[in-house]
């Protein structure tokens, strides 16, 4: 119970809510494909509860930013109650703690998903959004896999811009910051038993961010432990969900990789070391392959080991139309990355994401061999224009792409 007076009993509140429950026309959802939910609340009906005077907190300057630890002064809140006829109508309130009932599921059994996204202020003031369709694509499906309801994606993302225009202020004024849009999907239900949850909270909340890796620059890339023993996902799991589930077992890796002296961990799968990700990100190698072309590679989707990145998409799409080098979706081990090295064969390695956008890998520890890698070496190398290209779409220094959309 987020407020308790939403939750429990449920008969007592039936009889008082059920008469106002509103719900959009009625949608089927037909496959996994193609997400249409069955009912979803509607921007139509958003309230909104400013905070007071004595709520607003004091913005955090630029240069003091870091990754997820300010928050803006409101948030979004929709319930859902299958008892009630399914998602309430949303609302902006003030930032506020949750209040959960100590039953709720996503306490036992981590019932719930969450997404990233990032609202930018442009070089002309304007603010936009990047590509926020993919997310809420991506946390549809989440939803499905974790027994959560699903919903209009369109819908959330105006709720979202109105979140945003009413703390647009908390967007940095800076080209190297951005504010971080988390949208998450709890459930609420107050039973114990592992089942799909009738009740459920979508909140979102918002966070002005600087750079995810404090020490990476235009000559230090990140540095990896790739170490066999440790798997983040297996097929037929979950690792193609952005589910908390996901995450929470590798913080003991990532702090060996910080022992080490290391930031970040590669992750790999099976007997043959197949690279699927790094830390929170998506994985790139880009290198001459055996007919002497310059080829892009990036682990497939088909296995359901590798989480489908809005970034990564882009990489791929941008990649596709330049039209430079061969693009491949392909599974690649850790014996192709050492032999490419000796033949000096490997040109960059990188990561991708939307809480890093595009960063450079120079290091990797496996299996205690040191593997050092070319990507800072080059003078023009490609993963700067993947990242150049992708932020001046971002902060709107090339105007009206399709990618983005601006916040009014």
């Amino acid at each position: 119970m987020v407020q308790l007076r939403q939750l429990l009993p449920y008969g007592s509140l039936l009889n008082q809510f059920q008469s106002s429950v509103r719900w959009s026309s009625s949608l089927q959802i037909r496959d996994k494909k193609v997400i249409q939910p069955e009912r979803s609340f509607k921007y139509a009906d958003l309230s909104v509860r400013l905070a007071g005077p004595e709520q607003l907190q004091v913005k955090p300057n630029v240069s003091a930013l870091s990754f997820g630890k300010y928050f803006t002064d409101h948030m979004l809140k929709v319930f859902y109650h299958e008892a009630l006829g399914g998602w309430q109508m949303p609302e902006i309130t003030p930032f506020e703690n949750l209040v959960l009932h100590p039953a709720s599921k996503v306490l036992h059994y981590a019932v719930e998903l969450f997404e990233g996204l990032k609202a930018y202020r442009g070089v002309d003031g304007k603010i936009r959004l990047f590509r926020p369709e993919l997310n809420m694509e991506r946390m549809n499906h989440s939803a499905i896999r974790t027994g959560l309801p699903t919903f209009s994606g369109d819908e959330l993302i105006k709720c979202c811009c109105r979140l945003i225009s009413i703390d647009q202020e908390w967007v940095p004024h800076s080209t190297a910051s951005s504010l971080y849009v988390r949208p998450t999907l709890i459930g609420i239900d107050p039973t114990l038993g592992v089942a799909s949850s009738d009740s459920a909270l979508l909140y979102v909340i918002l966070s002005p961010v600087g750079s995810y890796f404090k020490k990476t620059g235009e000559d230090v890339g990140i540095s990896l432990l790739a170490d066999p023993r440790y798997t983040r996902a297996w097929p037929g799991g979950c690792g193609n969900y952005k589910v908390g589930s996901n995450y929470g077992p590798t913080i003991y890796v990532q702090r060996e990789a910080i022992e080490r002296g290391l930031q970040q961990v590669l992750w790999l799968y099976g007997e043959n070391n197949e690279v699927t990700e790094v830390g929170t990100m998506n994985i790139f190698m880009f290198c001459i392959n055996d007919d002497g072309e310059k080829e892009l590679v990036t682990p497939p989707l088909t296995n359901g080991l590798i989480l489908p990145g809005i970034t990564r998409n882009s990489i791929l799409s941008l990649a596709r139309e330049w039209n430079q080098f061969k693009v491949s979706e392909r599974k690649f081990c850790m014996d192709e990355v050492c032999q490419l090295i000796s033949e000096n064969r490997l040109l960059e390695f990188f990561g991708a994401g939307t809480a890093c956008i595009v960063s450079p890998i120079s290091y990797i520890e496996f299996i205690g061999q040191p593997l050092h890698l070319p990507t800072m070496k080059h003078s023009e190398p490609i993963y700067k224009k993947f990242l150049k290209y992708l932020t001046d779409i971002q902060y709107g220094v090339i105007p009206d792409h399709p990618w983005v959309i601006p916040i009014e």
